[in-house]
């Protein structure tokens, strides 16, 4: 019997097979594949979920320590560019499988490192996603409080002032993600443009007050020669690229809704790149013009903001607020809350997951980070991030070169499936994680290979694809020639007019 349907290009099961399915330990409505109907995202849905995400602070200040280590604006720009483009590759090469079957990256993960093992892959997102979920709670509470603190100076007399605006921006945090994806797609349809106009007309403003663009795009580079350049553009582009890294590991959360492959690859192809520079460009802009309005640099949007007329400040904490939200819950919150379901799917739901996420970073007490460990954590956080790529690497090679994009769904469901391998642990996968982060670390321990360790998302990525490709060699769990068309429907009727889209 075949037991899954493709049709233009989309995977699911069949009414029998679902139904079979739903008992099993590694089945709940939310890890599920997705139905024919549930592939509603259009590439519109998919850019402004990346506008929203990319229109944050850090995407805004992002250039400003480069151009502290001494770039040019346009170098800063560029390597801004480079580095999100380098990144879009994982994202698209994930996001097929993730819009092809329709399953959300721990059930992905079940491919590579088996049902048990996927929680490896699974959690290290989902610990970094919550580190960071805690610590954009806190930064957006800060630049709330801020903002409102000039606004109406009585509210910094308040006791617990700060407190209180962290509990609810928290909670309201916790409220979209715990409804789930599609709260997610109707948040980034609303803050996108309003965020993105926002950005457009403090660049207007300060262009029109300070005469001009200001001496910071007219500064030079402080670099005499190419080499004093790269020493510093490789650990910041491995920077850049580690600031989506994390994503690109579970963007099949979010691509397992698209309409169709061309939709969501053109989409993501255009807005991730086109958005992370021009915003960046608009925060050197506004920052090189704020020198001669106020005659010092100002990187920080809110500090900015707070030099307003009240009416302006409040504006500006809706907005900020809005963009804060928006990169928290599409980011930070998707991950570990689909790592923590599928620990226990017939007990804990995605909803579920999502407040613990919240627990979880509370717990972490990010106003103690920030406060004394600043510097470290994200320091630590980032090199966790990059660090990630080596099970990005894992990823790739199993759907592309060891499974050429075929695989058994219904499989990945069943504990006595092929993808359950030894005791559900995949030994192949975890040998190939070892290797990819132990080669990169070697960089802090000789000196004289310290360039492993500056680009450690891109050298732990290679290493384990090429790793994990060796091992998997004649693995049991790859489908045959021919296996794969004798498991799956492809019907010759009159083509799905809502997918093909």
């Amino acid at each position: 019997m075949k037991t899954q349907i493709e049709q233009n290009g989309i995977v699911t099961l069949s009414e029998d097979v679902t139904r079979s399915l739903s008992d099993s330990e590694l089945w709940n409505d939310d890890l599920r594949p997705t139905t024919e109907k549930e592939h509603s995202w259009s590439g519109l849905n998919f850019a402004t979920l990346w506008i929203g995400m990319c229109l944050c602070i850090p995407a805004y200040t992002m250039a400003s320590g480069m151009i502290s280590l001494g770039m040019n604006w346009w170098q800063a720009i560029g390597t801004i560019f480079l580095g999100n483009v380098i990144v879009l590759i994982p994202i698209l090469l994930n996001s097929h499988a993730g819009t092809k079957f329709g399953i959300p990256y721990p059930v992905f993960a079940r491919l590579w490192f088996g049902s048990k093992g996927a929680h490896i892959p699974s959690l290290a997102r989902a610990f970094v996603a919550a580190g960071w979920f805690g610590i954009n709670t806190w930064i957006g509470t800060t630049a709330i409080d801020v903002l409102l603190s000039a606004s109406f100076p009585a509210w910094k007399n308040l006791t617990g002032h700060t407190a209180i605006i962290f509990a609810l921006f928290w909670a309201l945090n916790v409220g979209v993600a715990y409804k789930g994806p599609e709260a997610i797609k109707i948040l980034s349809l609303i803050a996108a443009p309003v965020v993105g106009v926002s950005a457009i007309i403090l660049m207007i403003w300060a262009f029109t007050h300070a005469g001009g663009w200001g001496p910071i795009l007219s500064t030079p580079s402080k670099f005499t020669t190419t080499g004093e350049f790269l020493k510093v553009f490789f650990p910041t582009l491995t920077g850049v690229i580690a600031f989506w890294a994390t994503l690109a590991l579970n963007i099949p959360d979010f691509c397992r809704y698209a309409k169709s492959q061309k939709s969501q690859m053109i989409a993501q192809s255009f807005s991730l790149p086109l958005t992370m520079s021009i915003f960046s460009f608009i925060g050197i802009a506004v920052t090189s013009a704020t020198v001669v309005i106020f005659g010092s640099a100002i990187w920080d949007p809110v500090q900015l903001l707070a030099k307003f007329p009240p009416f302006i400040i409040f504006l500006g904490t809706i907005i900020i607020a809005m963009a804060s939200l928006t990169i928290n819950v599409g980011a930070n919150i998707v991950a570990p809350a689909r790592a923590i379901e599928n620990l226990y799917p017939k007990r804990i739901t995605f909803g579920i997951g999502a407040l613990i996420t919240g627990v979880f970073a509370i717990l972490m007490q990010p106003w103690f980070i920030m406060s004394n460990f600043g510097n470290y954590i994200f320091g630590w956080l980032g090199t966790y991030g990059a660090l990630l790529g080596p099970i990005d690497g894992i990823a790739i090679a199993d759907y592309w070169l060891v499974r050429r994009r075929q695989m058994a769904l219904k499989e990945l469901y069943e504990l006595n499936g092929r993808y359950n391998y030894t005791s559900g642990y995949n030994k192949n996968g975890v040998y190939a994680l070892i290797i990819g982060v132990a080669i990169p670390v070697l960089g802090l321990i000789v000196p004289g290979l310290r360039f492993l360790w500056d680009n450690a998302w891109t050298f732990g990525l290679f290493i384990s694809m090429f790793a994990y490709t060796y091992l998997m060699k004649g693995d049991q769990s790859v489908l045959r020639p021919g296996e794969y068309e004798n498991i799956t429907q492809f019907p010759s009727d009159k083509p799905i007019e809502r997918i093909a889209e």
